[in-house]
């Protein structure tokens, strides 16, 4: 295991100062750990003391994704934050961009990274964004001793999709083109409210996007999720933004807490499918009260 320098924020997703300043903050705050030990390199970003809490970013995404809990989760968590395989600044999972066990391979690179990552700590939460939520719910059995999870606008529902504007091709090499298009699609995709798609916001988005890797989509569209929380005996938090496009979120989270006494849902006011940074207050409140001792 080794140290590395922060980040640098590269200048693709300096929007404006304070933009930038938030995230060179935050570069700053985190230590960095990269695990070279495994199928492939992953970089990991640390901070806080506490028990440990693990938060899994969503495809086309980063640790980034995170970038409105990361501080007050801290308080009272060690958090934990990856980059994952084919992500950020990790290596490449070395797989073919559709392959079809690549989920099972990003899986197990992720589940050996954490046992090495977390040593000998003990009950670690674990929370999952999207994507990172389907990620989430198999590496909830594939990791020992996880206390219990919260899955926030959880891919691999495999029920109805909302979205109705057409996501648009952001690769040009004419910035200002490129920054609509990503604009476009955070509206169309992650974010609810307009006001919502801050300077922040982009730049998190931009930066994620350009150094993806990974093909999550057709993955994400599968029923995947239900069979791996089956598989989780313990506690199980289900949110989605009720403006969430990619699910009909309330019918979705009571088909999936059906007769699973150990689940639980929310759905948060006025919040689209970026629920954790839309509503980053609301969703502080309830992941600090969610992996509290007392749950």
């Amino acid at each position: 295991m080794a140290d590395a320098a922060p980040i640098d924020i590269p200048s693709s997703i300096r929007p404006d100062t304070g933009a930038n300043a938030i995230l060179a903050r935050l570069a700053a705050a985190t230590q960095v750990r990269v695990d070279t030990a495994g199928r492939t390199r992953i970089v990991w970003r640390t901070i806080g003391q506490g028990s440990p809490l693990v938060l899994i970013h969503g495809g086309h995404g980063s640790w980034l994704h995170w970038v409105r809990n990361i501080e007050a989760l801290s308080a009272a968590h060690t958090v934990w934050l990856p980059d994952l395989p084919s992500f950020g600044e990790s290596g490449d999972l070395g797989v073919e961009p559709h392959a079809p066990d690549r989920l099972d391979r990003l899986v197990d690179a992720v589940a050996g990274s954490m046992r090495r990552v977390l040593g000998s700590a003990t009950d670690p939460g674990l929370a999952g964004f999207s994507f990172g939520g389907l990620v989430a719910a198999h590496l909830a059995t594939a990791v020992p001793g996880i206390a219990r999870i919260a899955l926030l606008g959880s891919a691999g529902h495999g029920s109805m999709r909302r979205q109705k504007l057409e996501m648009m091709d952001w690769r040009t090499e004419d910035p200002e083109q490129s920054r609509a298009a990503l604009r476009h699609n955070l509206a169309a995709l992650m974010l609810h409210e307009e006001a919502s798609i801050d300077p922040l916001a982009l730049a998190v988005h931009a930066h994620s996007c350009r150094t993806t890797r990974f093909r999550s989509k057709a993955i994400s569209r599968h029923p995947l999720l239900e069979p791996a929380l089956d598989r989780f005996a313990g506690p199980t938090l289900l949110i989605w933004g009720e403006h969430d496009v990619t699910a009909a979120p309330a019918d979705t989270a009571r088909r999936l807490v059906a007769n699973a006494p150990n689940r639980d849902w929310s759905i948060i006011a006025g919040a689209g499918h970026w629920v954790q940074y839309e509503r980053a207050q609301q969703i502080n409140q309830r992941l600090l009260q969610w992996f509290s001792p007392a749950g």
